[in-house]
């Protein structure tokens, strides 16, 4: 009698898709990550190098080939005080600061009239900012220049403030008023029904609403502020020169003196650094408001 034969299935080995796309997606985000540290090394490398050469005498700065081990020395930011470099920053800090806290209380409520209140060719009056914004600023030097002139305010701090206030007005009204528009309307019904009038709900509603986009337009304008050359190169001189100024100061007839310079640089770039430093939350969280309709 024949035993029966039972056929079994036999089983091919395949490759799982899954796995195979989980391995490409970490090989493809491995590639991209190393591709990020290359890129902010070689933005960071300009200013590491400038931190290094500020701690370096002017010989070794000017060295070819660089060097790369050498003793640091506070040399360069002795000289750099010593020259008188307090004047200078201290006239940036008034410049930037009184400008800033002019343009907030400035933009807030004309952002927030035109976008929680709006009136008629509201479109016009944002469209009228902006295109400040698109004339030179050396079309209008000599304009200004002769006015100031006529004055007698030349070589005034007080002339950068109000020109500080006016470069900055535009684009602090035009962020501020987004960081406006992310605001739920069902917020200001309820703060109507609660009796509260334009002034209190702007106040009390919706300025902590937008306190990270209000960080965020303030850093923003200091940062334009302090690093503003030209009005401050064409309208001053000695008593009301800022931190932009000293730094070409060390430039001179005598050469190039670039450890001085370095460390001028790092100097200047301080102030604004440390206080993106502290506000970066607000700031992150500022930048993203708007973004998203």
């Amino acid at each position: 009698m024949a035993t029966p034969t039972i056929d079994v299935p036999v089983r091919t080995t395949e490759p799982r898709r899954g796995s195979t796309r989980s391995r490409r997606g970490r090989v493809g985000g491995g590639l991209l990550t190393t591709f990020t540290w290359i890129v902010s090394i070689a933005f960071f490398f300009p200013v590491a190098w400038m931190v290094l050469t500020s701690f370096k005498q002017e010989s070794q700065a000017a060295s070819d080939p660089p060097q790369w081990f050498f003793t640091p020395t506070l040399d360069q930011y002795r000289a750099v005080i010593d020259a008188g470099a307090g004047t200078y920053f201290a006239n940036s800090l008034i410049a930037t600061g009184v400008s800033t806290i002019a343009v907030v209380l400035l933009a807030v409520p004309a952002a927030y009239a035109l976008s929680i209140r709006p009136v008629k060719k509201t479109q016009d009056v944002l469209f009228f900012f902006i295109s400040t914004k698109m004339l030179p600023v050396v079309a209008v030097i000599i304009p200004i220049y002769v006015i100031a002139g006529q004055l007698k305010v030349l070589d005034n701090i007080w002339t950068l403030v109000v020109l500080y206030t006016a470069m900055n007005l535009p684009i602090a009204v035009w962020m501020m008023r987004s960081f406006f528009m992310e605001v739920p309307g069902e917020v200001l019904e309820a703060a109507s029904m609660d009796g509260a009038g334009p002034m209190k709900t702007m106040r009390t509603v919706l300025l902590p609403m937008v306190a990270p986009g209000l960080a965020a337009t303030a850093l923003i304008c200091v940062i334009f502020a302090w690093n503003e050359f030209f009005f401050a190169l064409n309208l001053t001189a000695a008593r009301a020169a800022t931190a932009p100024i000293f730094l070409v100061s060390t430039m001179t007839s005598e050469g190039l003196f670039l450890a001085r310079l370095s460390a001028a640089s790092v100097l200047a770039s301080l102030p604004v650094v440390l206080a993106g430093w502290i506000a970066q939350k607000q700031l992150v969280r500022g930048l993203s408001m708007g973004a998203i309709k």
